[in-house]
């Protein structure tokens, strides 16, 4: 009984010891939110971990000439020698590393990158290793009470109900031929004659073209077309040369310059729509208060909605103007590339050739930087007011914004989370979901002070640190800050 004791007290021992046995670690900076990571593992404990690789060799290995887990220590080193202490290695690095960024508080922004093949296994003694990694940025968030946030000063006035209602009439209304000469907003049938530079003529007869500051005649747009066609009458014929843009879908006219020829054959005004009881049946309202009235409440909605918007907006700059830190190389090179690739691809989209897009490549590469800092900086500072509130997108809050956003593409939910899981929009919008809460709490303290529009406009933050409002593009990805990818470093253990 007493020997069991003392085997017990033994095994607790040895325990207790290889808690004991601790790897030499040295932290140093060196350089924007980089760190070198020096690490020595101790003889004793390189040993011990060959011990367990050979005893679990031993237990499983089959050797001619002896029982299974029988097979003497000297002999499995001579056959198996080489490859035990590659593993033994590769599992002491991993396990040092590991260590060393968890116990040291290390936030990473990658795994690691070491290679075990530029490490040796010593035949004695300590083995050492080092590896540089990227971490978060570490700065201090300003106080999130009491936050200044600016609501522009917007009403519903009278004159813009009444002038929404003259809109209507005038989109419901229709255009009727006139006589005499062409006014703004006036309706031409014309043939046109459109002469691409280098490139054969092109007719389009009895086409409509409208006499505002810029429309399109036949394929092309036309700046200060009305100022050309204003006074005209039927029967005059107008010319004028426009240039067309580098990035315009038809190559026929792509970035040439086009001459064109209206021949005007009639000139219609518009006659707005007469509010009888078929124009309010259209809107289910049964006279004109009722439609102001339910114009003034949408309006009145739209109002609050680009409030907050505004007032999110200056906390965001508020909160970016207050932080600064250098970004890591690396991640901001990585988040500039995909913004750049997005950019490429979109152009390719609007049908622009390969070879057409690379000439602009310059010009997108300096753009895309200065995003991608913008964005980063915004994703760092969001990340921690959402840690320092502890708040985080539920996945009802998540399936509600998906089900908003297939009613608004008119596709099926469960379609469009399968669609932004593969594209990692889905990561981006529970991201802006978050964001949004992290505001809104804040707000729910802040000092708001009620501003002219104008003045609004013009307290914008500065573009180094503003956050610019997100545009959805067609895959329904959000141009936020992408969260920073973490790098995997090929390790020779997931090789084999």
């Amino acid at each position: 009984m007493a020997a069991k004791k003392k085997t017990a007290k033994t095994e607790a021992e040895e325990k207790e010891q290889e808690k004991t046995i601790e790897n030499v670690v040295k932290i140093e900076e060196v350089g924007p939110c980089k760190k070198k990571v020096s690490i020595e593992i101790p003889a004793e404990k390189i040993g011990k971990m060959l011990d367990v690789q050979y005893e679990e060799l031993r237990r499983d290995s089959i050797v001619p000439g002896f029982r299974k887990g029988r097979a003497p220590r000297r002999l499995l080193e001579k056959r198996f020698g080489k490859e035990v202490g590659e593993q033994a290695k590769v599992k002491l690095l991993m396990e040092a590393s590991e260590a060393a960024l968890k116990d040291n508080k290390i936030e990473s922004l990658g795994d690691p990158d070491i290679d075990p093949d530029k490490i040796e296994m010593p035949k004695e003694g300590a083995m050492k290793f080092e590896f540089e990694i990227e971490v978060r940025p570490e700065f201090e968030l300003p106080s999130l009470e009491g936050v200044p946030a600016e609501k522009p000063k917007l009403e519903v006035s009278d004159a813009q109900v009444d002038s929404e209602i003259v809109d209507i009439q005038k989109r419901l209304g229709m255009y009727k031929p006139k006589d005499g000469k062409v006014a703004a907003e006036d309706q031409i049938i014309a043939d046109v004659v459109l002469k691409p530079e280098g490139g054969e003529e092109e007719k389009v007869d009895n086409t409509e073209i409208y006499a505002r500051a810029r429309g399109f005649v036949g394929k092309v747009s036309v700046e200060d077309l009305d100022k050309l066609l204003i006074g005209a009458k039927a029967g005059d014929t107008k010319t004028t040369t426009t240039e067309v843009a580098s990035t315009y879908y038809d190559e026929k006219y792509r970035g040439k310059k086009v001459d064109i020829e209206i021949k005007i054959n009639d000139v219609k005004e518009l006659v707005p729509a007469e509010m009888d009881e078929a124009f309010f049946k259209r809107f289910g309202v049964a006279d004109k208060a009722e439609l102001t009235k339910i114009i003034r409440e949408r309006n009145k909605a739209n109002v609050e909605r680009q409030q907050k918007e505004a007032m999110r907006q200056s906390v965001r700059g508020y909160l970016l103007g207050k932080v600064d830190f250098e970004l890591p190389g690396n991640i901001v090179a990585d988040q500039s590339k995909l913004l750049l690739q997005r950019q490429y691809t979109r152009l390719l989209m609007q049908g622009l050739k390969p070879e057409e897009v690379a000439e602009q490549m310059d010009e997108l590469k300096a753009s895309s930087e200065e995003q991608a800092k913008e964005q980063l900086k915004s994703f760092f500072v969001m990340d921690a007011v959402a840690k320092k509130l502890d708040i985080q997108a539920s996945e009802e809050e998540i399936n509600g914004y998906i089900a908003q956003a297939a009613m608004y593409r008119q596709t099926r939910p469960e379609k469009l989370r399968e669609q932004m899981h593969r594209d990692g929009s889905l990561t981006q919008a529970a991201l802006e979901i978050r964001e949004i809460k992290c505001i809104d709490k804040i707000l729910e303290s802040a000092k708001i002070s009620e501003v002219e529009p104008k003045k609004a406009e013009e307290a914008k933050p500065a573009k180094k640190t503003a956050k610019k409002p997100a545009k959805k593009d067609d895959a329904g990805e959000s141009e936020k800050a992408e969260k920073p990818v973490k790098k995997t470093a090929a390790k020779k253990s997931d090789k084999k």
